[in-house]
């Protein structure tokens, strides 16, 4: 085959008759239009994307200066000591005692005993939808599921004040369990965080790539162990995250713990005593007939502080974990 024919053959179809070196030149020539189109559309979304980032942090920064403003006059009393406000025992602001510890321990309690709930019942929900159920019951299951984070908190609180509080004394004794205590509460915020845990594993189990399934499944191993010894570990970091953001759901969890965990400051590990956490304390505090300015009305900005800080703190654990076992696919 001549060469020149097979490039003229190659040249491109103009519409007209152009000689090699012509179309060449304007090939090397010929200038690029690279000049941006106007989209009107992409300019809005992108300025109202950008108003809504730093809105966001605007309004983060803005509610951090104002509880540290109105937190500062609580510790700048004279009465208010901040060692005894981290380490002490007792809190009563009306006789002078300003020990976080039993608000903070309630706090904890509950949101363990949610933990202890939800994150056995997240996952195995989470498993189930992702290694066994079909599309179409999956379809129809996890948004069913996913409703149980729409229910208003305070009806949760009464749940767990007419149901679950007279199912623990049934079956423990009206002696033993208190008719308010941190155990119904605690139980009942690991049902208002399940669906969060299960919704968040289980979009990690769906993220690991099924080359791994179908090389387990290949070498002989069962559905259970391909989802506990495969994509459990190779979704750990997804898990991790899930559960340290449903503990900050947890610990954040105001009207189940005002309702159904008591309203009396207590340091106790017991979880069928009356104890009242650090959102409960805060609840009735703002709701009740305290003075504006008064020193039991800045301390729920103290508390507050407090627990953005561990919120925070929670929220940073989450980032590490989910980067230190992060796994990485081609």
């Amino acid at each position: 085959m001549d060469l020149g024919t097979s490039q003229a053959h190659s040249w491109p179809d103009r519409g007209q008759a152009r000689d090699r070196e012509q179309w060449a030149a304007e090939v090397r020539g010929a200038p690029l239009s690279l000049r941006r189109r106007a989209r009107p559309v992409e300019s809005v979304a992108r300025a109202a994307v950008t108003f809504c980032g730093l809105a966001s942090i605007a309004i983060t920064l803005a509610t951090v200066y104002y509880l540290g403003r109105e937190a500062s006059l609580f510790f700048r009393s004279s009465e208010v000591s901040l060692a005894e406000f981290l380490t002490g025992r007792v809190w009563q602001p009306q006789i002078g005692h300003f020990g976080i510890l039993p608000l903070v321990s309630a706090t904890l309690l509950t949101s363990i005993i949610g933990m202890a709930v939800a994150v056995p019942l997240g996952l195995a929900a989470a498993i189930y939808l992702s290694e066994y159920a079909s599309d179409r019951t999956r379809s129809v299951l996890k948004p069913l599921l996913e409703v149980l984070a729409g229910v208003p908190t305070v009806v949760y609180g009464y749940f767990a004040l007419t149901f679950v509080t007279p199912i623990l004394r049934s079956l423990f004794g009206r002696d033993v369990v208190e008719i308010y205590n941190t155990g119904s509460a605690g139980i009942v915020i690991g049902i208002l965080i399940l669906p969060l845990i299960a919704s968040m594993s289980e979009d990690a189990f769906a993220a690991v790539p099924q080359a791994l399934r179908e090389g387990a499944l290949a070498l002989g191993a069962t559905r259970l162990e391909v989802a506990l010894g495969i994509v459990l570990p190779a979704a750990a970091s997804g898990v991790a995250a899930a559960m340290i953001l449903g503990l900050s759901r947890a610990v954040g969890e105001t009207m189940i713990v005002a309702i159904a965990a008591g309203a009396g400051p207590r340091l106790t590990l017991n979880p069928f005593r009356a104890a009242e956490t650090m959102t409960g304390y805060i609840a009735r505090i703002s709701g009740g007939d305290v003075s504006y300015d008064s020193l039991d009305y800045n301390s729920i900005f103290a508390i507050g502080l407090l627990l953005f800080l561990i919120t925070l703190a929670l929220n940073l654990l989450g980032r590490m974990a989910a980067g230190r076992w992060r796994e990485q696919y081609e």
